[in-house]
Order: structure tokens, then C-alpha cells, then sequence
């Protein structure tokens, strides 16, 4: 490009549309880079758009940016490599790719806003809203030229003694050790006695954390084998991979922390994925007592700012470990060495909605990109992970024992086949008891929130739905209210049937509201808590039942899934879980797997401590080989079981899956869509000479949700690039009505 060339930028916009487009650079903004973010004119409205090249040759008239918005990059040149990556593979377009990477609130957008002028005229003006503020403090120091201080008394000469110990501090330490107020500051600075200057500081999410630092542990020989080997593949520097397999109890967290600091040590940093922010606070706390401050977070519980603040450490490099939910895959951290995925076969790795990429699975990519070392870890990995540990795709890390030759809890099946009349079977009640009067914690898993699950009036059978949504109310007694659980749909507690006027509700279905009520009444001297999404939407919701549990203030935790994913409780030595068939009947091939993961990990939070576990497993399906299995901690048994189902039917690992999901609020328009669309496909398959299987179109097994009927495809091949392929053809060919949504999801993790 000439000196006499105008500058121009190709940016993409976080919207879903596929294109590029360019914009000329004004004269008076200079510094402009890949990776900054640039305000620009987009239609009838302004839009922050991303940076992502620069054009020789512009076309002959173009719009020019409006400003410039970043400093400094928000991306580097490698990242937008693997965002482009993302976008290729999960056919979704670069713009929101971007944006899911980024920290959200940053956007500044342009909105039309009408206002009555003095006049009396309309007018209409574009205002930019959006963008996320930067947290600043005072902090004051000693005046070199402070008077004579033996006149201050109280609260003020405080200040000034804590200052000459301190040599300096922020306002708010300030205020909480002395208990002075900013007025109080003021008139210090004014009259000469201290300095104050304002400046840029972090939101901590960990400020009121005590912690001690702690020592690394001796291993066991299975996890000195497994430090040896990623040890070694860490100084080769080169792409490695390996799922680490180990019971539960098996002390994967130390083999983290141990591989991770000879990552450190090598000047390289470390990137750890844990599923749900429930997990976080004991993991984070581990981290931090080995590792020290060098740790950022980044997950849904911390604030906006919080999360914003901790994104800016790591794109500045302060810290050498990001620990986080799914987002941090895109975490902006450079030289990484290690990327550790906890928990690997956890659904929730799986983005839902918009861009649906998978965490786990990016985990693999990035680490190629980078050339480093990839742990997948879990007691019960996915089957495809497995499978390609067997066939040598993965090294192979196993766990078989748990630490300190701690056994294996002790497991009892009760079948409840004819014999369910009370939640809680007499075998169950008496366990209770019986740990109870032993000092023990014992640890109840039902996983179904809410008081009941099911609404119906008994004389005349109305049932309460949810008019958005193909699903029933659920009630929640504490709010008096009943509520649908996928749109948040709620009504208040009727006293009457809204079919008949008259009637009583009955409420079925068992959920753990209601299951903590019945054990209070059970155990009425018994500290009894419950650990569900009800109980920990706060801040701090999850790291405060935790720290209960922990404390042994806590002698019954009754809990959904949230409480059976990775916590260390050294005081449960009594796990039942109330029921455990609700997964093994949904319309989904993965159904066993995931009845069998879950009962395995719940059976996993019994006797971690010093004290032998004990697990009741109540069921209607005594048979099923998911159960079986778990009960007998044989994953390769029923490893064995389902690869045999999975070959049969043509699912993963031996396919591909892809699946299409089209919905609209008229059920006649998305149903012709779908009928369509299948057909095109057809065509397509044909056309391409494509090896894939099309399924459908059929209704999706929620048929409506908010408000919204559904309909879907799924696609199936041995060849992930004939999947794409077709669909990468019929995206270009692709035209559905403006009211029916479409979306593409490569790798379905969720089928309802």
C-alpha cells in the first residue's frame, strides 16, 4: 500500500451475518490495529465493529469509521486465527464469534432516541449506549511536607498512624481500618497531612478469601506415573494429548496441580475448564494456596465488572493460571503450555443457544494451535473419549485407586418396583439415622428442584402447563408460586381448579423442596440444607453451602446434579440417591451414558475422609446395566455395553452428528418449513454425492418452548467433512420465511 493510500479496514459486525466489509480511515485517527475495536455507520444504524484486516485496493466509495474505541488490541493476530477456526467448524458467523469471546457489555451500539424539542418539534437523535466503565480508587500517602500532627485526634490521626506503617493505602482499607469517612479524607489532603491520587484498580472477586499457602502431596504411583509423562510431554513443547481416568477419590487435582508447575517453572502458563461455577470455589481455593495470586477466574457468578477487570489482567499478562466455565476457552491468555479440562464429560461444556460451540472440544484445537498439553479429565469420560484413548488418538492416564488406599464406597441397589409409596424406603430412613447418631454427613441427590412436579385436579384431571412451553408447572411452595422451569413462565398458587372452580390440586412428582420439608419432619435435631439452583442463585451462593459442608456445620445435604461434580466432602460417609431413573427414559442416545456418569460421580462424594461410605441407590429399573455397572465402579463393563448399542444404531463414536432446529410461533409454518428443508437436502446430498444419513423431519421432543413450535433434523455421517460439506452447501442454498428461526448445531449434545 502507497503513502498516498487511503487506510482501510476490513471489520466484521456481531450480528448473523457472514460478510466482511470495509471502511475508509479518516486522517485524524491514526494507530488503528488488527484486533481494536472501531465504531462505525451500518445501515441506519452505529455498530462496534472488530478489526480483523486491512485492504489494499478499496472499492471505489466507502463509508468511514466514526471512531476508534480500543488503546490496544483486544485480540492478537493468533487468536482471531483460532476464532476464525471456530467459526469455520461451527458454521457460525466470525462477528459473534468474536463477541462470545470477548467480555460482554464492552459493545457500544446506536439507538434512535425521540425527544420534544423547546419548540414543540420531533426530534430524533442516535444515542450510543453500551460499553463497560473501568473501576477506579483513591489511594493516599504521607505528605513529604505534613505539618505537626499532635493535633489530630481520633479517627484522623488514626489515618496518619496507619499511613506511616503502611506508606500508602486506597480509600476503602482506609475506611475499614480506621473507620473515617471520605470527608474526613478530605479535609487531611486539604489541610496538607496526606497526598490522594486517583488511579485504575481491579474488582476482586476473592478480596474477603482467607487462605494459607500449602505444600504439594506425596502420590501415589499411578500419580507419579501420570506427573512423569505430561511432565515429559510438557518439555517436548509439542501438541499433546491425554485423558487422565481416575476413580473418584483418585487425586486428579494434585496430578493439575503438580503438572502445572513444571508448566510454570518453564515460563508458560496454564488454562483449567471446570463445567459449572459450583465447582469453582474449592478448585480456586486449592489453586491459590499452591500457586499464590497469579490465578484469574472467569465464570457467571463473578459481576460484570469483576469479569471484565479479570479479562484485562489476563490480556495485560499479569497472571500465569485462568481458571473458568466454558467461556474461558477464548480466554486471552499467551504462551499457554497446559490446558486442563476437568470433569471432560460434563454436557454443560456445550454452548446451547447462538454461537453452540463446545469447550471441551475447542480445548483440543487451541492446544494444537499453541503446541500444548491437553488433559481431559474425569472418572466416567465421555465414550468417544474412551474410544479414542484405546485407539492411541490420546495418551492414556489411569487412576484406578483412590488416595491413601481410601476404598471404594460400599454400594446397595434397592429395587422400589411395587414399593414406592413414601420417597424414602425404610432401608434409606434407617441408614439416615443411623449416620446420624455416628456423627457422619450424609448427602441425599434428587434431581428434580421445586416442591412438585406435577399439577392435576382431582376431580376434574386439568393439569397445569405452561402456555409457552410443552411441559408441565412445577410448584414451589416457599414462593407460593408455580413456575415453568425452561421460560420462567410463573402463576401464583391457585386455591381453586381454573377448569372445574372446584376441586382439589393434587401435587405429584417429588422435588427437593419438598424433599427437605419431609426430612426436617424426618430429623427434626438435624442441620439440614439444600444445594439447588433455588438456594444458589446469589452471589457467593454456591462457595457459602460449600463452606458449610465442609465445616461439618452441615448433617444433611440434599442437593440436584449441582452437588454430585467434583466436591471433595471428607464428612459424607452416607449417599442416597432418592431416585435414580428420570435419565434413563428420555428420548436421547445418551441417556445410559449420562444415568451412568452421574450415579458414579454421586456414588464418588461417599467416603473421600477417613471414615468408609456407604451408597443406597434407589430404582425402578433394577436391571439396566447404566445402574449395574455404577454400582460396581466398572466403567470399562459399561463402556463395553454401550459401544455395543452406539455400533449398532451408527451414533459417536463411530459418526458424526449434526442436527438442524427450526421453530416459529404458528406450528403450520414450521412444519411446511421442515418438510422443505429436508427435501433440499435430499437434493443436496445427491448433488454433492455425500455419504450422510438425513433423520427426519420430525416434531423435537419439547415441541413448544417459549411460545415457539419446533421441529428438527439430524444428520448423521462417518465423515465429518461430508457433514460439512452438505451443510455448507445448503446454508448457501438456504432460504426460510422471516417468522421460522433456524439455527445448526455440529455436534448436539442436547436432543430434546
Amino acid at each position: 500500500m502507497s503513502e498516498a493510500s487511503p487506510l482501510i479496514v476490513d471489520v466484521v459486525v456481531p450480528l448473523p451475518l457472514e460478510a466482511t466489509y470495509s471502511y475508509r480511515v479518516p486522517d485524524e485517527i491514526t494507530g488503528i490495529r488488527l484486533g481494536m475495536r472501531v465504531l462505525v455507520p451500518f445501515g441506519r444504524r452505529t455498530l462496534t465493529a472488530y478489526v480483523i484486516g486491512f485492504t489494499a485496493h478499496p472499492p471505489a466509495e466507502l463509508k468511514e469509521i466514526i471512531a476508534l474505541l480500543d488503546s490496544y488490541p483486544l485480540f492478537t493476530a493468533g487468536e482471531l486465527e483460532f476464532f476464525r477456526w471456530a467459526a469455520d467448524y461451527y458454521l457460525h458467523p466470525l462477528g459473534e464469534v468474536i463477541r462470545a469471546a470477548l467480555p460482554a457489555g464492552i459493545n457500544l451500539t446506536g439507538k434512535r432516541q425521540q425527544s420534544i424539542s423547546i419548540d414543540g418539534t420531533t426530534v430524533t437523535e442516535e444515542v450510543l449506549v453500551g460499553g463497560r466503565s473501568i473501576s477506579k480508587e483513591r489511594f493516599y500517602r504521607p505528605d513529604d511536607r505534613q505539618g505537626d500532627t499532635a493535633r489530630l485526634r481520633g479517627k484522623k490521626l488514626a489515618v496518619m498512624e496507619f499511613l506511616r506503617s503502611a506508606g500508602e493505602a486506597s480509600a476503602t482499607l482506609l475506611r475499614r481500618e480506621t473507620g473515617i469517612d471520605a470527608a474526613g479524607l478530605r479535609q487531611l489532603v486539604q489541610a496538607g497531612f496526606i497526598t490522594c491520587e486517583e488511579r485504575e484498580v481491579y474488582r476482586d472477586p476473592f478480596r474477603e478469601e482467607v487462605r494459607t499457602r500449602d505444600e504439594p502431596l506425596a502420590l501415589t504411583d499411578a500419580q507419579g506415573e501420570a506427573v512423569r509423562l505430561l511432565t515429559a510431554a510438557l518439555e517436548r513443547r509439542l501438541f499433546a494429548p491425554f485423558l487422565l481416568h481416575g476413580v473418584t477419590g483418585s487425586g486428579k487435582t494434585e496430578v493439575y496441580l503438580q503438572s502445572i508447575a513444571h508448566c510454570l517453572a518453564q515460563g508458560r502458563r496454564a488454562l483449567v475448564l471446570v463445567p459449572e461455577i459450583g465447582l469453582t470455589p474449592q478448585l480456586v481455593r486449592r489453586f491459590r494456596c499452591r500457586f499464590g495470586d497469579g490465578i484469574a477466574v472467569l465464570h457467571s457468578g463473578l459481576s460484570a465488572g469483576e469479569r471484565f477487570d479479570e479479562w484485562r489482567r489476563i490480556r495485560r499478562g499479569e497472571v500465569e493460571i485462568v481458571i473458568g466455565a466454558r467461556s474461558a476457552i477464548f480466554a486471552p491468555l499467551e504462551r499457554i503450555g497446559m490446558i486442563i479440562v476437568d470433569e471432560e464429560h460434563e454436557g454443560s461444556y456445550k454452548q446451547g443457544e447462538g454461537f453452540r460451540y463446545n469447550a471441551r472440544d475447542l480445548a483440543l484445537i487451541r492446544g494444537r494451535k499453541d503446541g500444548a498439553c491437553v488433559v481431559l479429565g474425569s472418572a466416567t469420560p465421555q465414550i468417544a473419549t474412551y474410544h479414542a484413548a484405546k485407539s492411541g488418538k490420546l495418551g492414556y492416564l489411569p487412576l484406578p485407586g483412590r488416595v491413601r488406599n481410601l476404598p471404594l464406597p460400599e454400594t446397595v441397589l434397592v429395587d422400589c418396583r411395587g414399593k414406592r409409596k413414601d420417597p424414602l424406603t425404610p432401608l434409606l430412613k434407617e441408614a439416615m439415622a443411623a449416620n446420624l447418631a455416628k456423627g457422619g454427613q450424609t448427602l441425599l441427590f434428587l434431581n428434580r428442584r421445586g416442591y412438585a412436579t406435577y399439577l392435576v385436579c382431582e376431580a376434574c384431571g386439568h393439569v397445569f402447563r405452561c402456555p409457552n412451553c410443552a411441559v408441565t408447572l412445577t410448584h414451589h411452595r416457599r414462593k407460593s408460586r408455580h413456575y415453568c422451569h425452561y421460560c420462567d413462565y410463573s402463576i401464583p398458587a391457585p386455591s381453586v381448579c381454573p377448569g372445574c372452580g372446584g376441586g382439589e390440586i393434587v401435587h405429584l412428582g417429588l422435588g427437593t423442596e419438598r424433599l427437605e420439608e419431609e426430612i426436617r419432619q424426618l430429623f427434626p435435631t438435624a442441620r439440614v440444607i439444600r444445594m439447588d439452583r433455588d438456594t444458589t442463585s446469589g452471589k457467593g451462593g454456591h462457595a457459602r453451602i460449600i463452606r458449610q459442608v465442609e465445616a461439618g456445620s452441615i448433617d444433611i445435604l440434599i442437593g440436584t446434579q449441582m452437588v454430585a461434580k467434583g466436591h471433595d466432602f471428607p464428612g459424607v460417609t452416607l449417599v442416597g440417591v432418592v431416585s435414580a431413573d428420570a435419565a434413563l427414559n428420555l428420548p436421547d442416545f445418551r441417556s445410559a451414558e449420562r444415568t451412568f456418569q452421574l450415579i458414579t460421580q454421586v456414588i464418588g462424594r461417599a467416603g473421600r475422609g477417613d471414615q468408609p461410605g456407604r451408597v443406597l441407590v434407589q430404582t425402578l429399573a433394577p436391571e439396566h446395566y447404566a445402574l449395574t455397572h455404577a454400582l460396581a465402579h466398572d466403567y470399562p463393563g459399561f463402556y463395553d455395553a454401550e459401544l455395543a448399542f452406539r455400533s449398532e444404531l451408527d451414533y459417536p463414536p463411530f459418526a458424526f452428528l449434526a442436527a438442524i432446529e427450526l421453530s416459529a410461533t404458528a406450528a403450520r409454518t414450521v412444519e411446511e418449513t421442515a418438510h422443505r428443508i429436508a427435501d433440499e437436502l435430499s437434493r443436496l446430498k445427491r448433488a454433492k454425492a455425500v455419504r450422510v444419513t438425513i433423520l427426519g423431519p420430525a416434531p423435537a421432543p419439547l415441541t413448544m418452548l417459549r411460545g415457539r413450535h419446533r421441529w428438527q433434523i439430524l444428520l448423521k455421517s462417518r465423515q465429518r467433512s461430508d457433514l460439512h460439506r452438505l451443510l455448507r452447501s445448503f446454508r448457501e442454498a438456504c432460504v426460510v420465511p422471516a417468522t421460522v428461526r433456524l439455527s445448526i448445531d455440529i455436534d448436539p449434545v442436547d436432543m430434546l
